[in-house]
């Protein structure tokens, strides 16, 4: 099998494209909102606040979600996955992202750390947090040396884990039919590999991530529900991102061995883990707005009751109301036109999600979905596209010799 793939022109020029608009909206931003000037300075100074903000939002979303790509890789090797052998090299491509972004989010973060962005973490001003109690308190974390060592090792264990687990992929392609007694071996070694990421991944984007670099905006609050409601939102959008490469291989003949089984089973996880991020949206939601505790309650206060209410609500429309009545029936799961429109809505929805995140506690009343917002957003997608399509033209689409790939051959949901 040599399952060769040359790009078509049409995804190359949506690439360039979408790159092209992203550049151009980074250097508007960078001409006309003054981003590298002292903070609260300038006749719009929330003009900067909304550049750092919304480069914080798409770094740290995108990021995230090209992770999940490895992270499904992990759990289905340790679970002694066979199905999903067949469009592995699915994932990978996308998992091959997160060096590339974990670059770009890196020198993002340490921009609004260093460069004393108060307007994004307010735990970087040292006179603020010397005459407050609470931010004293959590300072012990929440200070530029810690944020950016942990984060810099996270991002670094991401990459090199993930980098190793496909170079093991890209080996079984040049091994040879394994016998026995090599494919347990090297079975092994993928799970211990695996099992390295699975823990380094629940540390940090089920754990501690989240609360650095998203919850630490309004570093008054905190809920422990929080880095799993984070995990959940990516990990949805993630999957749905896998569903659509999934798709657009096999509307260019590619995946032979791919069929409605495996995008049936892709899309019970999209359907599952909306439900599940519904679950994680309401028990959060619900415990701190029914306990009534003034310093848990004003998160949400500006965002039920504030500027923020349609986006609020939008966000529950999108990601729990439109799976749950779309993608109930198993027909939809397996139809492609259907599929890949509620993988671009949950991926759509879970970026408005990130969104009211993060602006609420940096823009306060003055923020607004515009063209810029939507230009940043469309250089990380162009940038996700260039790296996966780069990918799938230097590697076989299919993980040949894979001991579990008859397996995967012959799957039925």
């Amino acid at each position: 099998m040599t399952h060769s793939f040359e790009l078509p022109g049409n995804y190359k020029k949506w690439t360039m494209g979408l790159i092209g608009v992203g550049v151009i909206a980074l250097l508007w931003g960078a001409i006309m909102y003054h981003p590298f000037g002292a903070v609260g300075t300038g006749d719009h100074p929330e003009e900067a606040t909304r550049f750092w903000a919304v480069l914080l939002q798409n770094s740290v979303y995108w990021l995230l979600l090209v992770n999940v790509g490895m992270f499904f890789i992990g759990f289905t090797t340790l679970a002694m996955g066979g199905w999903q052998v067949a469009l592995r090299r699915v994932p990978e491509a996308i998992s091959s992202v997160v060096p590339v972004m974990g670059i770009i989010t890196f020198f993002i973060l340490m921009a609004i750390v260093w460069g004393g962005r108060y307007d994004i973490y307010p735990w970087v001003n040292k006179e603020t947090v010397a005459g407050d109690k609470l931010l004293s308190g959590k300072s012990g974390f929440l200070n530029p040396m810690f944020y950016s060592l942990f984060s810099a090792i996270m991002i670094l264990l991401w990459w090199l884990l993930g980098k190793k687990l496909r170079s093991l992929s890209f080996e079984s392609d040049k091994a040879g039919t394994m016998d026995y007694e090599t494919g347990d071996k090297w079975i092994k070694k993928n799970i211990l590999y695996a099992s390295l990421f699975i823990v380094v991944f629940g540390l940090s984007v089920g754990s501690t991530i989240p609360w650095l670099w998203i919850m630490s905006i309004d570093a008054h609050w905190y809920s422990t529900m929080f880095s799993w409601y984070t995990f959940a939102s990516t990990f949805v959008a993630g999957m749905s991102l896998i569903a659509l490469f999934i798709i657009f291989l096999k509307n260019n003949g590619q995946l032979e061995y791919v069929t409605d089984e495996h995008l049936h089973d892709i899309g019970k996880f999209m359907f599952a883990f909306s439900i599940f991020w519904t679950y994680l949206w309401f028990s959060q939601y619900m415990l701190i707005w029914y306990a009534n505790i003034p310093e848990e309650t004003g998160y949400f206060k500006v965002r039920v009751s504030g500027p923020y209410r349609g986006i609020f609500f939008l966000n529950l429309i999108l990601n729990f109301v439109c799976p749950i009545l779309i993608m109930m029936k198993k027909s939809v799961k397996r139809n492609y036109t259907l599929m890949t429109f509620m993988a671009l809505l949950i991926i759509f929805g879970h970026w408005i999600d990130v969104w009211q995140m993060v602006m609420p506690g940096t823009l306060y009343d003055k923020a607004h979905l515009g063209l810029f917002e939507f230009g940043i957003a469309a250089l990380f997608i162009g940038v996700i596209m260039w790296r996966v399509g780069d990918f799938f033209t230097k590697h076989p689409l299919t993980a040949k010799n894979h001991p579990f790939l008859k397996e995967s051959i012959i799957h039925h949901t």
